[in-house]
C-alpha cells in the first residue's frame, strides 16, 4: 500500500494520547496502516526472569500507531500540513505541502 509519509519523514502526532508531540518516522507497517514514530508512543514489555536469581526486564520500545494519527510537518513553513500529490514537467511525481505549496522530497 502506498503512503504519502514515508520513513525518515518529521511528523507531528494530531490524535492520541501524545497529541502535539514531533518525531520522525522510523517504521511503516503497510498492511496494517501503522507507523512508528521515534519518542512517540512509548510503551513497556515486561519479561519475567530466565533462571532463578536473576531479576525480570523492563524493556521501552515505541508502539506503533495509526497512521491517520499523524501529519507530516513542512520542512519549509514548519507546520503540518496535509500532502498533495504533483507531477514535473518530465512526468515523475513529487509530495507537496498543501499549504506552503513547495516541494517536500
Amino acid at each position: 500500500m502506498k503512503f504519502k509519509i514515508k520513513k525518515g519523514d518529521v511528523v507531528q502526532v494530531i490524535a492520541g494520547k501524545d497529541k502535539g508531540k514531533e518525531g520522525k518516522v522510523t517504521q511503516i507497517l503497510g498492511k496494517e496502516n501503522r507507523v512508528v514514530v521515534d519518542g512517540v508512543n512509548v510503551s513497556f514489555k515486561h519479561l519475567r526472569a530466565k533462571q532463578s536469581g536473576q531479576s525480570g526486564q523492563k524493556i521501552q520500545f515505541f508502539a506503533p500507531m495509526n497512521i491517520s494519527n499523524v501529519q507530516l510537518l513542512c520542512p519549509k513553513c514548519k507546520k503540518n500540513s496535509r500532502v498533495g500529490i504533483q507531477l514535473t514537467d518530465d512526468k515523475k511525481r513529487v509530495r507537496i505541502c498543501k499549504k506552503c505549496q513547495t516541494a517536500i522530497d
